[in-house]
């Protein structure tokens, strides 16, 4: 029974290493795109009838975390459905392998919002920056387990939450556009790089 228990546990690290090692392919090109088309939705949606988002901060970032929450569900319905299709026996341990390279990021951002919503309700003007630089940093995290190419957009992110922090310091004013437009490039931008990575492994295939 020992050998047969610890010949299981040597299955498992097995797969969760080959699960670590191999390119994840459960994202598809059009559902990052469409995640960007809700980004400028909801900024589009918000300037039109938001009004001063400074004036209505809880609906403002209750919208885009609404969205977000959406964009999850989009991104992480198709990863399931798309790994069972192309990595097979190895889907499930693909896919908490993406969850755990995202989760840190994902986890930072909801703890920031909650902590200055709660202790510096005056800062809130900083968390569309702050979260654009942690989207940035967990696609630098996702590098071993999607195309490198991701590390551009992931500077991108960075970039553009550095400067959304910037210019936003001057008035601490909120704007739809520091989320949506920077979501919206950020995103077309992954679309592509899926795609192209995706037609590169069928030619080679």
């Amino acid at each position: 029974m020992q050998d047969l228990d610890k010949a299981l546990a040597d299955i498992v690290a097995i797969r969760s290493q080959i699960a670590r090692d191999t390119a994840f392919r459960g994202l598809g090109a059009a559902t990052v795109a469409g995640t960007g088309g809700l980004a400028l939705a909801c900024a589009a949606g918000q300037a039109l009838w938001l009004g001063d988002p400074a004036a209505r901060p809880g609906l403002f970032f209750g919208l885009w975390i609404a969205a977000a929450l959406a964009a999850f569900a989009m991104i992480g319905v198709e990863a399931v459905r798309r790994s069972r299709r192309l990595h097979s026996g190895l889907a499930d341990a693909m896919v908490w392998n993406a969850i755990e390279v995202f989760l840190p990021a994902a986890g930072a951002g909801a703890c920031l919002a909650l902590v200055i919503a709660r202790f510096a309700p005056g800062e809130v003007w900083m968390l569309p920056g702050l979260w654009q630089v942690l989207v940035g940093l967990g696609l630098f995290a996702s590098a071993r387990i999607l195309p490198r190419a991701v590390q551009g957009v992931g500077a991108w992110y960075l970039l553009a939450g550095l400067a959304v922090l910037a210019v936003s310091a001057e008035t601490r004013a909120l704007s739809p556009w520091t989320m949506g437009l920077p979501f919206l490039i950020g995103q077309a931008w992954l679309a592509g790089i899926i795609h192209h990575g995706a037609r590169a492994f069928d030619d080679g295939r």
